[in-house]
C-alpha cells in the first residue's frame, strides 16, 4: 500500500510540475493557432493549385493541338511584359521576394503577385515558352498565405513562418508531394539551415494542401521505377559520378538563366520588349527544330525518359530554350524544366553508367533539382514520395552529390548561405547567392 500510495504521489508531482511550467499547454494552444491558420491557407492555396494545373492542361493542349499558335509566343510575351512593368511593382521580384520577406520582412506581399503570375505562367504556355509551373504555385501560396497577417494578428516572427507554410502549400499541392512540400518551404530560403519552428505549420498547410488540390478530381503525373539493383561499392561509385553531373548540370542551368537575364537588360532597356524579342527568338528556334518537345512542361518527354533512349541533346537543348524564356523575362518555374533536364541527362548517362535507365532518369529527375535549388532533403523525399523507398539510397546520395558539386550558385537569387557547403568559402556565410560572384571578385581584388 505504502508502494501504490508512493507512486501516486509521484504522480501528482509531476501532473503538478507540468501543469505548473504549462508547456503542455502552450504546446496545444499553438498546435490550435496553427491548425486553424494553416486549414484556411492549404485549403484555398490547395485549390488554387487545382485550379492552375486545370488550366494549364487546357492551354498545352490547345497549343499542341495548334501548334501555329507559338508564333504569337513574341505578342504574349509583350503583353506579360507590359502587365509586370506597369502594375507589378515588387510583385516583379517572384520567388525572390517571398525569400527576402522571410529573411527582412518589410510590407505585406502584393496580393497582385498572384493573379499576375498565374496569368503570365499561362500565356507563356499557351503559346509555346519552356518554363514550369513551381514559380507559380509557390508564389500563390506564399501570397495568399500572406494576406492573412493582419486577419489573424501575427507577430513578425509568425508572419515568417507563415509565408514558409504558403511556399510549401504551393509546392505540396502542385507535385503532390506532400511531405517535400513541407521540407521545401523550410530549407529553400537558407542554404545549409532549417528553421525547427515552423515544422508543425509547415506541415499542416503542405498536407491540407495536398488534400484539397486531390479533392478537386486533380490527378498527378505518376512515374515508375521498375528495377532497383542491390547497392554495392561500384553502385556507390558510381551514384556518386553521376550526382557530381547532375550538380554541375543544376549548376550551369542557374547559371545560364542569370546570364540570360543580364544580356537582356544590358541590350534591352524597356523592359516589356525583353520577352517581345525573347519570344521572337524562340519561335524561330522550334520552327527550326521542327518539334515541340522542348516547349512548354515536356512530361511525356519526361515519361519516355524512364522506358526508352533517348537523344543525348535533349538535356542540352531544355537547358538552352528554358534559361532562354526565363531570361527574357517570361513566367512559369524553373523545376519541372530541371526535372525535364535532370530525367533526359540520366537516360543519356545510362550510355556509359553501369545503372539501369530508369534508375538514372530518376536520379536525375531529383539531382538536379537538387544542384540548382540547393535542397538535398526535399529532393531526396520527393524521390521517396515519387518513386518508392526502394530506390532512396541511391537517390540520396545523388541529391546530397549534386547539391555539393553545384557550389554556391543556384536559381533563388535571395538564398542567403547558411552553412557555406565547404571551408575553402567560409567568407561567404550570410550573403546571398546574387552577391557571391561580386564578393569574390572584391577578395582577390584585395
Amino acid at each position: 500500500m505504502n508502494t501504490k500510495a508512493s507512486q501516486q504521489s509521484s504522480f501528482k508531482k509531476l501532473l503538478s510540475r507540468l501543469l505548473v511550467t504549462g508547456e503542455q499547454v502552450n504546446a496545444l494552444l499553438y498546435t490550435f493557432k496553427w491548425l486553424l491558420v494553416c486549414v484556411v491557407v492549404g485549403v484555398l492555396v490547395g485549390s488554387a493549385s487545382a485550379f492552375f494545373l486545370v488550366s494549364l492542361n487546357w492551354v498545352t493542349d490547345y497549343r499542341e493541338a495548334h501548334p501555329w499558335i507559338i508564333w504569337f509566343l513574341p505578342l504574349g510575351g509583350l503583353i506579360v511584359g507590359l502587365l509586370y512593368y506597369y502594375y507589378g511593382q515588387r510583385a516583379a521580384k517572384g520567388n525572390n521576394l517571398l525569400l527576402e520577406e522571410i529573411h527582412h520582412p518589410t510590407q505585406i506581399i502584393p496580393f497582385r503577385m498572384a493573379p499576375l503570375v498565374l496569368f503570365g505562367t499561362l500565356v507563356t504556355h499557351l503559346f509555346g515558352g519552356s518554363a514550369g509551373r513551381e514559380g507559380t504555385a509557390v508564389q500563390i501560396g506564399g501570397t495568399v498565405a500572406d494576406q492573412f497577417t493582419k486577419v489573424f494578428r501575427l507577430r513578425p516572427r509568425d508572419r515568417k513562418i507563415l509565408i514558409i507554410a504558403g511556399i510549401s502549400a504551393g509546392f505540396s499541392s502542385l507535385f503532390g508531394t506532400p511531405l517535400a512540400g513541407a521540407i521545401f518551404g523550410l530549407e529553400v530560403f537558407i542554404i545549409g539551415r532549417i528553421r525547427y519552428d515552423a515544422l508543425m505549420p509547415s506541415f499542416l498547410a503542405a498536407v491540407i494542401a495536398d488534400y484539397a488540390c486531390l479533392a478537386w478530381g486533380v490527378h498527378h503525373t505518376q512515374y515508375r521505377i521498375s528495377f532497383v539493383p542491390e547497392l554495392t561499392i561500384a553502385g556507390i561509385g558510381y551514384t556518386l559520378i553521376a550526382g557530381a553531373i547532375f550538380g554541375l548540370t543544376g549548376m550551369a542551368f542557374a547559371k545560364a538563366t542569370h546570364f540570360w537575364g543580364e544580356q537582356f537588360k544590358q541590350r534591352i532597356d524597356y523592359a516589356p520588349f525583353r520577352p517581345l524579342v525573347g519570344g521572337a527568338v524562340i519561335a524561330v528556334v522550334v520552327w527550326m527544330i521542327g518539334t515541340t518537345k522542348y516547349v512548354g512542361l515536356g512530361i511525356p518527354t519526361i515519361l519516355d525518359s524512364f522506358t526508352g533512349l533517348l537523344p543525348v541533346y535533349d538535356a542540352a537543348v531544355k537547358v538552352l530554350l528554358t534559361s532562354f524564356t526565363l531570361g527574357a523575362g517570361f513566367k512559369g518555374g524553373e523545376v519541372t524544366p530541371l526535372f525535364f533536364t535532370g530525367a533526359t541527362l540520366g537516360n543519356a548517362l545510362s550510355q556509359a553508367i553501369p545503372l539501369p535507365m530508369a534508375l538514372l532518369a530518376g536520379m536525375g529527375f531529383v539531382a538536379v533539382f537538387s544542384g540548382a535549388t540547393n535542397t538535398p532533403l526535399t529532393c531526396t523525399i520527393m524521390a521517396i514520395e515519387l518513386f518508392g523507398a526502394e530506390s532512396s539510397v541511391f537517390m540520396a546520395l545523388a541529391c546530397v552529390t549534386a547539391y555539393l558539386f553545384s557550389g554556391h550558385s543556384g536559381v533563388y537569387g535571395a538564398q542567403i548561405i547558411g552553412s557555406p557547403k565547404s571551408l575553402f568559402y567560409g567568407r561567404e556565410k550570410g550573403i546571398n547567392l546574387s552577391s557571391v560572384t561580386a564578393a569574390r571578385k572584391k577578395r582577390k581584388k584585395n
